[in-house]
């Protein structure tokens, strides 16, 4: 279990790269984390380190509430959110969050992104949903990201007046699910300055959804 949790840190480690690199985030806000297969453990990056100077040590070990087990640092401030992502939803094994311009822009507003692309019906299913306010610090935003995804398909949450949250099986497709959720989120601000968008059917979404969960790619 040492080997595979210091690989994990590694993966963190180096997947943490991938937010800046698609200017997801600004100076230390934003965070990966990675569930510890077959533990109620994750990993997780310390709180105010710079992207620049992250390491794997810089990746720290906590329980699901967010308390540090392995490593030197103090924890995430988003740890505790995390964690109950992972110990209320049990297939999702990475949590990514930030604060990335134009999706935040919308958490701002309260307002979730409607589904007009099909590029958000491939990956999200629908809309992107918006999840309610909640402080930072304890488990508030997790049980708000829980709740909020119970009813959607989407792999992504704007927290009002706060940022993104994203899900996935791994740390990989949570930060492919945050990157994507900034794209979409820029093209549809961009469309609403032209017009109102033309809104997507629920015929048509769940066949782009089935296709590309189902047949797009390698398989």
């Amino acid at each position: 279990m040492t080997d595979a949790i210091a690989a994990l840190r590694r993966e963190v480690c180096r997947l943490h790269a991938e937010l800046p690199r698609h200017r997801l985030v600004a100076w230390t806000s934003g965070n990966l984390s990675a569930r510890v297969p077959g533990e109620d453990l994750m990993v997780i990056k310390a709180s105010g380190v710079s992207f620049d100077d992250l390491t794997p040590e810089s990746i720290v070990v906590c329980d699901l509430q967010g308390t540090l087990v392995e490593g030197e640092l103090t924890p995430s401030s988003d740890a505790a959110t995390h964690g109950h992502v992972y110990a209320h939803m049990p297939d999702v094994g990475g949590v990514a969050h930030t604060h990335s311009a134009y999706a935040t822009a919308w958490a701002a507003r309260g307002e979730p992104i409607p589904c007009v692309l099909t590029a958000m019906a491939d990956e999200f299913g629908g809309e992107i949903p918006i999840g309610p306010f909640a402080l930072i610090g304890d488990e508030q935003i997790g049980r708000a990201i829980v709740q909020t995804l119970a009813s959607h398909r989407s792999p992504a949450v704007l927290m009002r007046s706060h940022g993104v949250f994203t899900i996935g099986p791994g740390p990989l497709q949570a930060i492919k699910a945050a990157v994507m959720c900034e794209d979409v989120a820029r093209t549809v601000h961009l469309a609403r300055l032209l017009g109102e968008p033309i809104q997507l059917q629920e015929d048509e979404i769940d066949a782009l959804y089935d296709r590309y969960q189902n047949v797009y790619g390698q398989r």
